[in-house]
């Protein structure tokens, strides 16, 4: 049953919520730089950042694992012009990515584990705080290999000390340790202070915006964004003792 996956019901009812609030698109624009519908972790800095790690024109394909309502994906699409893919379990937010580009971009609801694409189809491969959803991590990442063309690119937000605990370091994760069962190698990129940064960005913003959600009849996402940011209120030092944010990399 979907009413018992991790965050179904309320992934429903945000991306309704995101697809109609004129107010949270811009609390987005302001918190993140660009409005993708974010829930998370992820701002434009570091969207950009990943792209610049890979070179992507209009002979690229890219899957989004967890894509949302796929604005992330037509971000991409209109700086590169890349084939663009994606899948998510939320019915809400694939309608709304197929209403506003469903003409330039595959969209399927889909679970993690449950959905399969041709063998080596796509030069790069997204997963922004979606892979935590994998039943088993280790298989999914084998299946990811699989869809990569050779050189293909795997590029991971990943955070602890949210849905995932908090372990030792960037090689003792659950994700890396299903790289290592894998047998591949991968790079990767500590981004917690940036996240720090990003996050007190969007606590400035939400509280800025309290009157805003209130009026919209949205002052619950205020308080479950707020809520989100709470860890911040600590110094840099104590938040990285139960947060993490790294980007992982692996290329075929």
């Amino acid at each position: 049953m979907k009413d018992e996956l991790l965050f179904y019901s309320a992934y429903q009812e945000f991306y309704k919520m995101a697809g109609e609030s004129e107010i949270f698109k811009l609390y987005c624009q302001k918190a993140f730089g660009e409005d993708f519908s974010q829930d998370g972790f992820s701002d434009i800095n570091q969207l950009n950042k990943i792209l610049s790690m890979v070179e992507l024109d209009d002979n690229s394909c890219i899957l989004d694992i967890g894509c949302g309502n796929g604005k992330m994906l037509e971000y991409i699409h209109n700086k590169t012009g890349a084939e663009i893919y994606g899948f998510d379990y939320s019915e809400v937010a694939i309608d709304s990515a197929l209403q506003r580009i469903g003409n330039i971009g595959n969209f399927q609801v889909a679970l993690i584990g449950e959905i399969e694409y041709p063998e080596s189809k796509f030069d790069l491969i997204i997963s922004m705080d979606t892979i935590y959803f994998a039943p088993d991590m280790t298989t999914f990442i084998s299946q990811i290999h699989k869809w990569l063309k050779p050189k293909g690119c795997f590029i991971c937000g990943y955070q602890e000390g949210d849905v995932m605990k908090k372990t030792d370091n960037q090689d003792t994760t659950v994700l890396a340790r299903a790289f290592h069962k894998n047998g591949l190698t991968y790079s990767v990129i500590n981004y917690s202070k940036e996240t720090y940064e990003m996050l007190k960005n969007k606590r400035n913003v939400i509280v800025s915006m309290r009157k805003e959600f209130k009026k919209a009849g949205i002052n619950l996402w205020y308080q479950v964004i707020k809520g989100q940011t709470d860890s911040i209120l600590a110094t840099f030092d104590n938040y990285q003792k139960k947060n993490a944010r790294y980007i992982y990399t692996f290329r075929k």
